[in-house]
């Protein structure tokens, strides 16, 4: 039966191939043959779409030919869409030979030549491209002044749209470099009316910081009148003014304060929002903002500013300040957020020339002593050896060991630390204190002291005015309590030459030595300054073996450093003379050693005077020693 099945089975598959006899289609086999050939004698008719085709075509093309067609099909794209196309690729080649450093003047100068009477006429369709604005960049600072001044007068009706390109920015900024004193003049002029939209473009914002820098001051308060009101926006004539601050020129032109406000907030706020807050120019706009604005506003600013990207505003000196600001009249949270902010950045922002002063303020002000420690100084410890000598890192560890000296902080150093918002101080008036924008309430004269519309919700605000911890409780914890004080007596210590000799080292050593102001190192780190006084006595008892090396009692900081010591500090004095100078005053009875030796006559301690003045007084009987107080009062000011 299975075999039966089987046969059956294999005559019917049988059929089933044959169902189609040949035969039979005769008609229909003729018109798909005639089909057929009318669409092979279509040109390109391969019954495959182009790209098809193409790619069926590559694949009996080598690797080699692959890439040149690739290529190629690549250029014919770049020239179709851009309409300068050949022209980059001449100037590139010229680009590669002008930018070399072993090249000749001369050579330099005819390439730099040919370059410009390739693009001449050209120069703002190309100057958008990432090529041509390089070539251009070379070919501005290379040109001679006439060729310079051809190109300036070329770019001069596209200064506006090239700023805000994102490569044509930089041949901006390098015709700025380059300029005269009228090219740049005509530059900031053309700029009236467009200063607050380029600043709240990322790119467009460069150029306005780059002419803001490179202006004088009559240019610098142009560009920023703009951000002060419509009207100064508008009328050109209205710039042309003297006043610097803004409550003045509120006063001069009779401006609304409310109207002010609005319009700054309204430049100032997407700036904020976008983060462009790395210029100057905003930096010193948000200060006289501040000046005017009432606690809501001003809060808001302080507010918005609290976290990572004060960071970015510390690198001037109105941006320091603004720092200093957000830092006194911020809440808890902010100066947390703010110090936060700073992770892994003190050392930056220690050694920058303004950043400094934010560290000397949060060490003045911030009562959260344990985050300030975890933060701030345990990035400190690590760099101490560095921090010490560096002008501007080591003022906030003077400022914990003598607050406000004048020797350490100038005047503008001083005014950013005693800094406060008019608005948010509460003793403006009576105040020795400077204060930004003393004069804003004759401004507001008729006018509502706070925003309009929030006259109520003045009450309600909480103004912070600097901490509340008893300023050498601070100190206390900030320096014994954190171990910063030990460490620093270590360094001392160890580095005891070095710092004495240092123009700046040495008033870290000397205030160390002394204890502090107040003595707040004396009465838990006694015992530890006394070894600082054993290092240094041993040191100046050396004797002078090496001419090249000058020994520490004849170079000019050490010796001026030691003699004030032995003047303020009587343990160190006592410790030098027994250590150092007993029996051996006559050696180093000239020069600059006789100004130490000299001191221990003018000490304040009877007891050093008295042990001292026994093998003095012959010295200065033979004239041998010779000591006048005028020269000691002069160093007592340097």
């Amino acid at each position: 039966m299975g075999g039966k099945h089987e046969k059956n089975n294999s005559s019917t598959l049988q059929n089933k191939r044959k169902r189609i006899p040949i035969n039979s289609t005769k008609g229909d086999t003729h018109k798909s043959n005639i089909n057929n050939f009318k669409e092979s004698n279509k040109p390109f008719n391969s019954g495959l779409k182009g790209n098809q085709f193409e790619a069926n075509k590559d694949e009996f093309l080598t690797k080699k030919q692959s890439r040149i067609r690739a290529k190629e099909l690549t250029e014919a794209r770049k020239k179709k869409r851009r309409k300068h196309y050949t022209l980059e690729q001449e100037l590139s080649l010229l680009w590669e030979k002008m930018r070399r450093r072993n090249i000749a003047k001369e050579e330099r100068s005819k390439l730099v030549t040919e370059a410009l009477q390739k693009m001449k006429g050209k120069i703002p369709e190309i100057a958008s491209s990432h090529v041509s604005s390089r070539v251009l960049q070379t070919c501005v600072k290379y040109c001679s002044p006439a060729e310079r001044t051809l190109v300036f007068e070329e770019l001069r009706p596209h200064f506006i749209a090239l700023s805000s390109n994102t490569y044509a920015v930089h041949l901006v900024t390098k015709m700025l470099d380059n300029a005269t004193k009228e090219q740049l003049s005509e530059f900031i002029s053309s700029l009236h009316g467009h200063v607050a939209a380029l600043l709240r473009h990322m790119v467009g914002s460069l150029v306005i910081e780059h002419a803001y820098n490179m202006g004088s001051a009559t240019q610098k308060q142009v560009l920023l009148m703009e951000l002060y009101s419509p009207e100064l926006q508008l009328f050109k004539d209205l710039v042309s003014i003297n006043e610097n601050r803004l409550v003045d020129v509120i006063t001069k032109l009779q401006l609304k304060r409310t109207s002010v406000l609005r319009h700054m907030n309204s430049v100032l706020q997407p700036i904020m929002e976008k983060g462009i807050v790395d210029h100057s120019i905003t930096h010193k706009a948000l200060m006289e903002y501040l000046s005017i604005a009432g606690q809501t506003s001003a809060l808001e600013v302080i507010q918005q500013l609290s976290g990572p990207i004060l960071v970015r505003l510390i690198h001037t000196k109105d941006g320091s300040r603004i720092g200093a600001l957000c830092i006194k009249h911020g809440s808890a949270k902010e100066r947390k957020k703010i110090i936060k902010g700073m992770k892994n950045l003190v050392d930056k922002t220690a050694r920058d020339k303004y950043g400094n002063m934010v560290l000397a303020c949060i060490f003045s002000v911030v009562d959260d002593t344990k985050l300030v420690s975890k933060v701030i100084i345990n990035e400190f410890l690590p760099i101490l050896k560095e921090v010490v000598f560096d002008q501007s890192a080591r003022r906030p560890l003077l400022q914990l060991l003598h607050p406000y000296c004048h020797r350490y902080f100038t005047p503008e150093d001083l005014t950013t630390l005693n800094l406060s918002i008019p608005s948010l101080c509460n003793k403006i008036e009576g105040s020795e204190t400077e204060i930004v924008g003393q004069e804003s309430e004759k401004v507001a004269e008729g006018v509502a002291p706070e925003d309009e519309g929030n006259e109520g919700s003045a009450q309600n605000v909480i103004v912070n005015d600097g901490g509340k911890k008893d300023p050498f409780t601070r100190r206390k914890e900030l320096l014994i309590d954190s171990g910063l004080a030990e460490k620093l007596i270590e360094v001392c210590c160890e580095m005891a030459r070095e710092l004495l000799k240092s123009k700046f080292g040495k008033e870290v050593i000397y205030e160390v030595a002394t204890g502090g102001a107040d003595g707040i190192l004396q009465s838990s780190l006694g015992e530890k300054l006394k070894t600082l006084y054993e290092s240094i006595a041993s040191l100046v008892a050396e004797p002078k073996l090496d001419e090249s090396e000058e020994h520490l009692l004849e170079q000019f900081h050490s010796s001026r450093t030691l003699r004030k010591l032995v003047l303020d500090c009587p343990a160190f004095a006592s410790t030098l003379w027994a250590k150092a100078l007993q029996g051996k005053c006559a050696t180093w009875a000239h020069g600059h050693g006789a100004k130490v030796i000299g001191a221990y006559l003018e000490s304040s301690d009877p007891k050093v005077s008295k042990v001292a003045k026994k093998e003095l007084q012959p010295l200065l009987d033979s004239g041998a020693l010779k000591v006048t107080l005028s020269d000691n009062k002069n160093d007592e000011e340097e």
